[in-house]
């Protein structure tokens, strides 16, 4: 396993987030002209254009769009220098009728502009939903290009918003645990995964939610890697967990639980019986891993 060069979307997507340029109106003034702006519009898709089998993200120029400086979010520079910027589609008419949402873009983009549309779907959903301050009610004002809100009024500050989730492969030595939702498509499992409560730390959680969502007790855990998920705003935080081998007993969340070892989820795989989470997802990268230490996915490649 390589977190360094992960194989899910949206990781390490090779842009330099230019954090000491925000702060510099004249900079970035400099860098709009010839800048890259993805437009989102407000349901968190992007602007494409061409044909709908092959679409690609609608980029223009600031140039282009000469008035709308002020509005728009420098997302950082590229390995070439380039600078992006993200901008509210509706701030701008007149434009090609194609969308790629992020699901999409995490599989049929450049994983740079896939990154870059994750980063900037998530802070646009969060200049969206906080546009007035959460202590006096006046309207907010952004400031570091798109990356702070400040209330005139009673001097308060915020920042966006990131929402820290453990998602865990469980294993008691020789099998894994994969559950699955009611909501989810059929024959759907997956490794299980909830949000951390205030006052909590990871490992605390990965303990409290197998034993929330399985009934097991964790012996252990190691932090493997971390996935953004702006869906909206989720930071998937991954980890291997040891567990008792008891039998799984399912809470409020899983219709159903189920230990697998290697054979088994072989088998049921070839026969259609099962589904994995797509390979966009730290969920798959965690058990294609274990499946990997096994020689599985070797054999078996279009697993």
């Amino acid at each position: 396993m390589n977190p360094d060069r992960p194989g899910y979307a949206f990781g390490r997507a090779g842009a330099d987030r230019c954090d000491g340029l925000r702060s510099d109106p004249d900079a970035i003034r400099a860098l709009w002209p010839d800048g890259r702006v993805i437009l989102i519009d407000p349901h968190g898709a992007a602007v494409a254009q061409g044909p709908e089998s092959s679409l690609d993200l609608y980029l223009p120029r600031g140039r282009e769009l000469p008035d709308l400086l002020a509005e728009a979010s420098l997302l950082g520079r590229d390995a070439d220098g380039a600078a992006w910027f993200a901008l509210p589609s509706e701030r701008v008419g007149h434009l090609p009728e194609g969308r790629i949402d992020l699901r999409g873009a995490a599989s049929g983009l450049p994983s740079l502009q896939a990154g870059l549309l994750a980063y900037g779907r998530a802070l646009l959903h969060w200049q969206r939903h906080n546009r007035h301050c959460g202590r006096c009610g006046a309207p907010l004002s952004l400031l570091r290009a798109g990356h702070q809100a400040t209330c005139p009024a009673c001097r308060s500050d915020f920042y966006p918003r990131t929402d820290p989730a453990v998602i865990v492969l469980v294993s008691d030595g020789e099998r894994i645990l994969l559950g699955r939702q009611a909501s989810w498509p059929p024959r759907r499992y997956s490794v299980l995964a909830g949000f951390v409560e205030p006052g909590e730390q990871l490992e605390e959680t990965v303990e409290r939610e197998v034993m929330e969502e399985a009934g097991l007790r964790v012996l252990h855990s190691h932090y493997v890697a971390s996935q953004p998920w702006p869906f909206p705003s989720a930071l998937m935080i991954g980890f291997t967990a040891l567990a008792e081998p008891a039998e799984p007993t399912c809470g409020d969340e899983l219709e159903d639980a189920r230990w697998f070892d290697v054979e088994t989820l072989m088998a049921e795989i070839a026969r259609g019986d099962l589904l994995l989470s797509p390979r966009i997802s730290i969920a798959r990268y965690l058990i294609d891993d274990w499946l990997r230490q096994r020689g599985a996915l070797a054999s078996n490649p279009n697993v």
